[in-house]
């Protein structure tokens, strides 16, 4: 175990270290890359989301700036970061990690592809699409062990401090940063504390939970353009006694490492592959998609549903009365499963308002039992299987019972890879012609299925592609020439 200073110099080396040599590790990290993007192009038909871009700066693009995912507008970097986070992130629909605190790694693929567009662009330095994925691994590492190491929300503290922590690590390496400048970064990433959970919890959840990340992001890329330019850092700012991040945040508890820094987070991501919905509810909606032609056409028959799942799963989505929005019933379980018993189905648009005025999906909600399954939460908190599991049954007012039905892993666990992989490339080519029905994307398509070509592509190209313009997809067509 690794704690206090020795974290952050162990971030350090690791971050700094040799580059991932396994290619079926750098080929997974191509896969989240891929779907991430198809994620924040999708994310471009939601005007709340599509506000996100360049709010900061209304009318200030820059010429040779960073690109946005379906936008001909150019920024900052901090600010493309900032709405490439947000469009990633918006629809709760891209990849997990699971831990003692939870997240999405993908969050920061937003400050590599700003900065990196931002490089080429700018004449300063050409960029591949091959050093992203390298430090892609590196920041999808940090962020995930340590969320293994330490919880947060215990304390009402929201996991996006690892984005900031993550992505400061790796934007100041692909700025060129040593190993005195990662070390500024990270450690001035730790003196910014963290935000509270609030705006991910029942009553209080709204569309801050889709955008804090990408501000977390932001914050990270500015911290490392500092850190590049000459910042020291901050000194004890883990292990102090009186004011370290320990000692004001957690309490007894502390930050940590469990193991040394390898490739275990992208190896055993957890892809949201089927269903835009928190994650501890997915087997849920596995589950429950089951038992729906068993239903005949009957929901009305239902007479209640039994839900068993894990202790974090009930902490985190059992979500009872009013919800207020989209953002919060994405993180209810009892709706997730409602909608997809009456409707055998599950997408983005079930948890938008014209969806929640069905009036029987509050009726069953009502009806619905969630109770903990200790062996459930054993399961996801063995390092050796990392399960999701839940158990779905269903009571109709005859008597008759449906199921259970029991999945522990889902769709997107690394034991389901295999099954996993082509609906992966389905629910990309679904979502980039869901964003644009009108663009050719098989250019983009082609190249994020072929990982010698992707890792060749200059980032400038990728995201020129990215805006959806017919010249950009051309360009990607003429890597394959070259």
């Amino acid at each position: 175990m690794i704690e206090g200073r020795a974290v952050i110099d162990a971030l350090v080396s690791y971050v700094c270290g040799p580059d991932v040599a396994d290619p079926d590790t750098v080929d997974i990290a191509r896969l989240c890359l891929a779907d991430a993007l198809g994620c924040a192009l999708l994310a471009t038909r939601h005007p709340a989301c599509t506000r996100h871009v360049g709010v900061a700066v209304p009318g200030g693009d820059l010429v040779e700036g960073s690109r946005v995912p379906g936008s001909k507008r150019s920024f900052d970097p901090l600010t493309a970061t900032a709405a490439i986070g947000s469009l990633v992130r918006w629809l709760d629909y891209n990849d997990t990690w699971l831990g003692r605190e939870w997240g999405h790694p993908s969050d920061n693929w937003a400050g590599l592809l700003a900065v990196g567009d931002y490089l080429c662009r700018s004449g300063t330095r050409s960029v591949t699409m091959g050093e992203v994925l390298q430090l892609g691994v590196k920041a999808y590492e940090v962020q995930g062990a340590l969320a293994l190491g330490t919880n947060l929300n215990r304390r009402g503290l929201d996991h996006v401090v690892y984005v900031r922590v993550a992505s400061a690590a790796v934007v100041t390496r692909l700025l060129g940063g040593g190993a005195e400048a990662v070390a500024s970064a990270v450690t001035n990433a730790w003196a910014d504390g963290a935000p509270l959970r609030l705006y991910r919890q029942g009553g209080h959840a709204g569309e801050r939970k889709s955008w804090a990340a990408g501000d977390a992001a932001s914050r990270g890329v500015y911290l490392a353009y500092l850190a590049s330019s000459g910042e020291p850092g901050q000194q004890g700012v883990l292990d102090d006694q009186t004011w370290g991040f320990s000692r004001v945040l957690l309490g007894d508890d502390s930050v940590r490492l469990l193991s040394p820094l390898g490739s275990a987070v992208v190896d055993g991501i957890l892809f949201k592959v089927s269903f835009p919905v928190e994650f501890f509810a997915q087997t849920a909606v596995e589950a429950a998609l089951a038992l729906h032609p068993l239903l005949g056409g009957r929901p009305e028959e239902i007479d209640r549903i039994s839900i068993d799942t894990t202790e974090p799963a009930l902490r985190l989505i059992d979500r009872r009365g009013p919800l207020l929005n989209a953002a919060d019933r994405d993180h209810c379980l009892q709706y997730a499963v409602a909608v997809a018993l009456l409707t055998g189905n599950l997408t983005h648009d079930s948890f938008a308002d014209e969806a929640a005025a069905d009036e029987r999906i509050d009726g069953l909600r009502g009806r619905t039992d969630v109770r903990h399954e200790p062996a459930f939460t054993a399961l996801h908190d063995d390092p050796e299987q990392r399960a999701v599991p839940n158990r779905v049954t269903v009571f109709l007012r005859d008597g008759t019972r449906l199921g259970p039905e029991e999945v522990l892993y889902p769709l997107g666990h690394p034991r389901r890879r295999d099954e996993a992989r082509p609906l992966l490339q389905a629910k990309l080519v679904a979502n980039l012609t869901a964003a644009r029905p009108d663009v050719a994307w098989q250019p983009l398509l082609d190249v994020l299925d072929d990982l010698e070509r992707l890792a060749a592509l200059p980032v400038d190209r990728l995201m020129g592609a990215l805006t959806a313009t017919p010249d950009g997809l051309a360009a990607l067509d003429a890597t394959r020439e070259s």
